[in-house]
């Protein structure tokens, strides 16, 4: 019945542990959900105070396709200052959430065979819309050993001719790594020498727990072979609102824009009027976000540690710890979903992020520490119930 290119189709996990979870709260039982991506936190009221005065204003409307031109200018700006260059706000193209940058920016670059190497485990977005797409999906093996960072050398392996586009994601999810400047420098040598071009997903560049963002962008030359993609949704905890941006050359903005009259036809305007002071006003809430997640984020990794059989990297940031179970002996799927309908915690196997991904899980610290210490203790108790 359905159409045959929808088996090139594939899915976000979390939403489906998420419905799982929801179903064993409606038998009655007690879950904590640590698989869902989503800052646990309410967006900044003087957000939500500028979202109702432009709805009462009249950002009701249609907008530009590439969004209204001063959350477009107010984005290249904030993005630019970040990365100490400038970004022409012709180049910024207002999507609804980020995921629109990944399907209009591959959509605007690819063509069926073109080879796209991306992070495994990673984000699987980036798989599910390479196969799309029809262009062929080259994994790049993340190892622990490595910090989860991406190996050059294993890099250099993977380009072939046909190579015409890297993923990458800084800071990573699901493990939490953070590239370095020379692993950036390294990256920017190898698509200058291949001529490939870049999507860099640096959608939580704001989490970091400690040193500073890197982008590719800062690099010479580098504006003209990536996308960038932005958003709000992390950083600002404005997930729900769908708000996010891609920076790319004017030819590929305009084309991603073009995508967007053609699907979506443009972003909710009085969302982008929220964006807007979400960029330009008190960055206080951000920061005393990040300082309560570093919190959780010790408190996990710590206590992960504990327990015996388990063993856990301190990510560098994101909200994600990506904790390796191979010494329990049972497959990551399998585990993940012992935890939920065993120990009532809910998280995700590290195979939902690729094959590489087997060995271990993934847990978002995006909850409550009361919360993760109650985790903690049920996943402690199913393990030793093990052995």
């Amino acid at each position: 019945m359905l159409a045959k290119a929808t088996a090139r189709l594939g899915t976000e996990t979390a939403f489906e542990v998420l419905v799982k979870a929801k179903a064993l709260e409606a038998e009655g039982r007690d879950i904590v959900h640590l698989e869902i991506g989503e800052p646990d936190f309410d967006t900044p009221k003087h957000i939500v105070e500028a979202a109702i005065q432009a709805l009462r204003d009249g950002f009701t409307h249609y907008g530009p396709s590439a969004g209204l031109p001063e959350a477009r200018a107010a984005f290249a700006e904030s993005a630019g200052k970040a990365r100490g260059v400038r970004i022409p706000p012709e180049h910024v193209v207002v999507t609804p959430g980020g995921k629109p940058v990944m399907f209009y920016g591959m959509l605007s670059l690819l063509d069926p065979g073109d080879e796209v190497i991306y992070p495994n485990p990673g984000f699987p977005i980036y798989e599910s819309v390479i196969n799309w797409i029809g262009a062929k999906p080259v994994p790049l093996p993340l190892r622990e050993e490595n910090d989860f960072r991406l190996d050059l050398g294993d890099l250099r392996k993977a380009i072939t001719p046909r190579t015409k586009l890297l993923i990458f994601n800084t800071p990573h999810n699901p493990t939490g790594a953070v590239l370095s400047r020379a692993d950036i420098e390294g990256i920017a040598e190898l698509a200058q020498k291949h001529d490939f071009w870049l999507l860099a997903d640096e959608i939580y560049s704001r989490i970091l727990y400690g040193g500073e963002h890197f982008s590719i962008l800062s690099l010479p030359g580098m504006a003209e072979r990536t996308i960038l993609l932005e958003g709000h949704s992390k950083t600002f905890a404005m997930t729900g609102w769908r708000l996010g941006f891609g920076v790319a050359p004017k030819p590929v903005a305009d084309m991603m824009a073009k995508f967007a009259t053609n699907c979506n036809s443009c972003t909710a305007t009085f969302v982008q009027k929220a964006g807007v002071a979400a960029v330009q006003g008190p960055q206080d809430a951000v920061t005393a976000m990040v300082d309560e997640f570093h919190r959780r984020r010790d408190l996990i990794v710590d206590g992960l540690n504990a327990i015996p059989g388990i063993s856990c990297k301190r990510p560098l940031g994101a909200f994600y710890v990506f904790p390796n179970i191979k010494s329990l002996g049972v497959p990551s799927a399998k585990f993940a979903d012992l935890v939920l309908r065993e120990g009532g915690v809910a998280s995700l196997s590290g195979t939902a992020f690729g094959a590489h991904g087997e060995g271990y899980l993934r847990f978002s610290y995006a909850n409550s520490q009361a919360n993760i210490r109650k985790a903690l203790d049920r996943v402690r108790t199913l393990v030793e119930g093990m052995h």
